[in-house]
């Protein structure tokens, strides 16, 4: 019998998301706590009716991946 190698707990992948009006970027890392998403919050965890911080025209449905952490 081969003994199992112990596994070691990966890190969470998180990405970036990019308004494609203005460039602003959501990063899931950090957050944007004055808009109450502390670091760590995922985009899915963000409301689809959120809109961007800097310009206000875009929903979140329209934010682009502009970044993932392998």
């Amino acid at each position: 019998m081969i003994p199992s190698t112990p596994t070691t707990p990966t890190e969470t992948t998180m990405a970036k998301y990019a308004c494609p009006e203005c460039g602003f970027t959501y990063d899931e890392q950090t957050g944007i706590p004055r808009e109450g998403f502390p670091p760590g919050t995922p985009f899915s965890a963000v409301p689809d009716d959120w809109s961007c911080p800097d310009c206000g025209v875009r929903d979140k449905v329209d934010f682009e991946l502009a970044e993932s952490a392998a």
